[in-house]
């Protein structure tokens, strides 16, 4: 094989493996995070949609104070929650406020979902087309 050829073949899959990988890896990672934060959102909107439909005022719950050790705790008053509104922020909101936050929500998650999806399809098919260049150069047929 000639050396020219050898170098190419290496520079491709040093680009495949050190970048295009890398790469497609993260972009899951956050895509995957996108989807809990989609599914908690979710959650939270199904619990308050019950709390609404069920005209609860107040509520005994156990809450996880972490390790999984849990404590009962009394809400008094459920028609405000506090709903993390990221940075560490969290926000008072009645139910119907906590609603149309949490559609807005769900919308810009939905798009950021949609723009990570489409991000991985391309960096797999940079992936494909180098493999692709890679073939070519080492004169591989197609099966």
């Amino acid at each position: 094989m000639d050396k020219y050829i050898e170098e190419k073949v290496k520079k491709f899959e040093e680009f495949v493996d050190g970048r295009l990988k890398p790469d497609l890896v993260k972009a899951i990672a956050e895509r995957d995070k996108l989807f809990e934060q989609q599914k908690i959102f979710s959650e939270l909107k199904r619990n308050i949609e019950n709390l609404e439909k069920n005209s609860v005022s107040s509520i005994k719950t156990l809450v996880n104070l972490g390790s999984e050790v849990y404590m009962q705790a009394e809400v008094p008053d459920t028609r405000h929650i506090f709903v993390d509104v990221g940075l560490g922020f969290h926000v008072e909101f009645t139910w119907c406020e906590a609603l149309r936050y949490i559609s807005v929500r769900e919308e810009r998650l939905a798009k950021q979902i949609d723009d990570y999806t489409h991000l991985i399809a391309s960096i797999k098919a940079q992936i494909k087309l180098v493999c692709e260049g890679i073939r070519e150069l080492l004169q591989i047929p197609v099966e």
